[in-house]
């Protein structure tokens, strides 16, 4: 789960130039075999599974395995990962770059059809619910928040869009020093969604609703609540009702609270520290940083904290091959109606209004142009043990996923993120952006 301060910001790149940065699925048999009986050393993976048009779209370079592979492994090893997946899809073909482990200290190379915890990838699904909803007829975007759950401060005024687009000025649960400390310290803890938006509503409203633009996670945590009270289901029920099995995603689903597996085939993740600093932005200390850098600090293990608290925000399991095939069918219009899909698709608003055409965030989706012929809708996702980010771009059809088992850097920095520039720059012509 992300948080809203610059660092963790969902802005990736500034208009044409500049980096801003912030049970049961498949696995390959080779995976399998890896873990079974690891070897001394980790074979990196890449294949290409489509043959090359012949006339690739002009904005999108020629992409060649071998070469893609190595500026891939060359960039995660940089950043200190443990193990990366970069899956991408273009007119060209499918592209699978992997680098790594999926367990430190065994040679189990990951896999795009490895478990991982997804985060705040959660929300484009949760928003993608609330939308068919409204397109039932269940409920509508202008409804005060107040109507559907209680308790709420400002919920009367407070309405389902501005939770959409994160304009509620509601506090962050996430940013609360409790949250962190009781997460070390039971890391089993399971959480109800009520439980999580009390730690919010003891902090006063950062602004009026409407106001301005802040990412929250209170805001999806309310709207996980919402579909259930509209839908009438529990949200896991309805996320696997009408998203997962539509579109054939085998390995996606909302655990349970008490559930706190993770089912093979599954990557381990890691993190330096406590879990305030991946929710709360908390920078490392410079001994702490120093100390990851040379090695004296060893990752913890985080793939078996309780996700409960992450809810609507942030707490699905999936794997890069399906969330390549959400992410496309979200942005193309495969999950919604023609007129609830062209809401959604109008829907990004500039998070900072003397930036109109900078970062962007709607019905849980980002959108950016990042260069003069490339533009994505995208989201990313972060917590202890994990960071990823799914995006697609319909004008060139290219759907990219990336995801690590190091949440942070050594150096702080949020790691699929931060490996995003080098693989855009493999992508696109005419981009060259700083990958740090």
């Amino acid at each position: 789960m992300r948080t809203s301060r610059a660092r963790r910001s969902t802005a990736l790149l500034a208009p044409c130039a500049a980096l801003l940065i912030a049970a049961g699925g498949p696995g390959s048999a080779a995976a399998a075999q890896a873990r079974a009986a690891p070897s001394p050393t980790p074979a990196p993976a890449v294949t290409m599974t489509a043959p090359a048009p012949t006339r690739i779209p002009p904005p999108l370079k020629p992409i060649r395995p071998a070469a893609f592979q190595a500026t891939v492994e060359r960039a995660a090893k940089k950043l200190s990962v443990p193990g990366a997946v970069v899956l991408l899809r273009t007119p060209q073909g499918t592209y699978r770059a992997i680098t790594g482990t999926a367990e430190l200290g065994k040679a189990a190379p990951p896999d795009t059809g490895d478990h991982f915890r997804i985060a705040s990838n959660t929300k484009t699904m949760t928003a993608a619910l609330i939308m068919l909803l409204a397109q039932d007829g269940k409920l509508r975007p202008d409804d005060p928040v107040s109507a559907y759950v209680p308790g709420v401060p400002n919920g009367e005024h407070i309405t389902l869009a501005q939770l959409l687009k994160m304009r509620s000025g509601l506090y962050n649960y996430t940013s609360a020093p409790e949250l962190a400390a009781t997460l070390d310290a039971d890391p089993g803890k399971a959480w109800t969604p009520q439980q999580a938006l009390a730690i919010a509503f003891r902090h006063p409203p950062n602004f009026a609703p409407g106001a301005s633009y802040e990412y929250s996670n209170t805001n999806y945590a309310l709207l996980g609540l919402v579909a259930e009270k509209a839908g009438g289901r529990p949200l896991a029920e309805q996320f696997r009702d009408r998203l997962f099995t539509p579109l054939g995603l085998k390995g996606t689903f909302l655990p349970a609270a008490d559930d706190r597996s993770l089912p093979a085939p599954f990557a381990h993740g890691y993190m330096y520290g406590g879990s305030f600093y991946a929710l709360a932005d908390d920078p490392y200390p410079a001994a702490m940083r120093e100390a990851a850098q040379s090695g004296k600090l060893r990752p913890v293990d985080y793939t078996r904290q309780n996700p409960s608290y992450a809810t609507a925000a942030g707490g699905a399991v999936s794997t890069a091959d399906d969330l390549a095939t959400w992410i496309r069918s979200l942005v193309t219009g495969k999950v919604l109606d023609h007129a609830t899909q062209r809401q959604w698709l109008a829907g990004p608003q500039a998070e900072d209004p003397s930036a109109p055409d900078g970062q962007k965030y709607g019905y849980g989706i980002s959108y950016q142009r990042f260069g003069p012929n490339a533009a994505m809708y995208y989201h990313g996702g972060e917590l202890p043990g994990f960071n990823s980010f799914i995006g697609h771009d319909p004008d060139n059809d290219v759907t990219l996923v990336i995801w690590t088992n190091l949440t942070l850097t050594p150096d702080g920095r949020t790691t699929a993120q931060a490996l995003l520039p080098t693989v855009l720059n493999e992508i696109y012509t005419g981009l060259d952006l700083p990958t740090g």
